[in-house]
């Protein structure tokens, strides 16, 4: 299922889960990992599982985790506090290449039995450039990666520190530098080689939604399918530039229409414009989310 809207949401504070609940996000991450200070990472695990099996009906909206990266001590007794609470996914930080998704999958694999849990289900979304590793290590996802792998974005803040860099943005222009811009790039082009949903990164300034508005609508020009938010009120502003207007929806099935009725044509005129095979292929992958948006019910 498509998810355009991924909102954060700290994994110790009450207020802000139950908050969560009337968000119009499509799915709500539940944070153990940078909004949870050392001293409360149990009030959180407790919090979360809690919120969890509260919520079992996940119709409407999908609950994911955050845990702590692989590497550091916390991530184990994350997994193990929340699984039974049967998350729809976790969120993997801070990775290094593809050999730290199949090992969360093996964990997962152990845990989904404990807890009774099908196998399988608990999918993943990995934070795929986080450290200046997992520039070099792209490759690694188009050999053998966990078909739990259903998303991927990319981090420009912790990237900027792994880098050592005093910024990731041109401080005129305002856009990414170069750097991340290659992260960015990468980010999309692997989750599209694997049939993954490239997943745009966060917007950090959370007053400015006409700018996130504007950043959203170039990942999606793009390729990218969705935006995580930082701040409740990003939330309509993602779904709203993620789901095709009507002008392209109907648009679309004039190009699927036009290429139907000609089967043996491989290009064709449509109001002035030229148009062939991958015009037709953008049309249909069009189409295709507007019906999996709409599934949502």
């Amino acid at each position: 299922m498509i998810i355009r809207s991924w909102l954060f949401v700290p994994g110790d504070s009450e207020r802000k889960l139950e908050k969560g609940r009337s968000n119009q996000a499509d799915a709500l991450i539940l944070d153990m990992e940078d909004s949870v200070s050392d001293d409360r990472q149990d009030v959180a695990r407790e919090m979360v599982c809690a919120y969890l099996q509260k919520r079992s009906d996940r119709s409407k909206q999908q609950l994911w985790v955050r845990i702590n990266p692989l590497d550091h001590p916390f991530s184990l007794a994350d997994l193990t506090a929340v699984m039974p609470g049967a998350p729809d996914g976790i969120v993997l930080p801070k990775v290094y290449s593809a050999e730290d998704v199949n090992t969360l999958d093996k964990y997962l694999s152990v845990l989904e039995v404990r807890e009774g849990i099908e196998p399988g289900s608990t999918k993943i979304l990995c934070v795929a450039t986080e450290t200046a590793a997992s520039l070099l290590t792209f490759h690694t996802y188009l050999d053998n990666v966990s078909d739990r792998l259903v998303a991927m974005t990319w981090g420009g803040e912790d990237l900027a520190a792994a880098l050592g860099a005093s910024d990731n943005r041109h401080p005129v222009t305002g856009e990414y530098d170069d750097p991340f811009l290659m992260a960015k790039t990468l980010c999309l082009a692997t989750a599209r080689a694997i049939e993954t949903q490239p997943v745009g990164v966060v917007y950090t300034n959370f007053r400015d939604l006409e700018g996130l508005e504007a950043e959203c609508l170039r990942d999606r020009r793009s390729g990218f399918i969705g935006k995580i938010a930082i701040h409740p009120a990003q939330s309509d502003v993602i779904n709203k530039a993620f789901t095709p207007s009507d002008e392209e929806i109907d648009h679309a099935k004039k190009v699927v229409d036009i290429f139907e009725k000609n089967p043996g044509l491989g290009t064709i005129g449509l109001d002035g414009m030229m148009l062939d095979m991958p015009h037709l292929k953008q049309a249909r992958n069009l189409l295709d989310l507007v019906d999996q948006i709409r599934g949502r019910g």
